[in-house]
């Protein structure tokens, strides 16, 4: 069994920053990709962002491109999302996920944290 757990989210003004977590627990967990997701009020989820377990290739949505930064950090079992200059259309709730294959089949989710940018 897995479990993630998501943190670091909350209230902030449009141009603000937020860094959230991805703590994941429970069986030995290796060789994961990582992906960072979120989802609008009335929107489809969508990809945010994803890593390899070595760190070495990311992967990024346009939209965050520039502003955001996807990080880990293997012997914590954590995930970080860095989230810069952000806007009021980055409001959402926001999960991270592991997956593995290609492509990529996410099997095992947080449950989620919210971020809301005020204008």
């Amino acid at each position: 069994q897995v479990e993630l757990v998501e943190s670091g989210g909350g209230l902030v003004q449009a141009g603000g920053s937020v860094r959230l977590s991805c703590a994941a627990s429970g069986r030995t967990l290796t060789g994961y990709r990582t992906g960072w997701f979120r989802q609008a009020p009335g929107k489809e989820r969508e990809a945010v962002a994803s890593i390899s377990w070595s760190g070495s290739s990311t992967t990024y949505a346009d939209s965050v491109k520039g502003r955001f930064t996807i990080s880990r950090d293997n012997g914590l079992n954590t995930s970080y999302l860095q989230m810069n200059n952000l806007t009021p259309e980055d409001t959402a709730v926001y999960y991270c996920a592991l997956g593995s294959g290609v492509p990529v089949t996410y099997r095992f989710w947080g449950q989620g944290t919210q971020v809301i940018v005020s204008s």
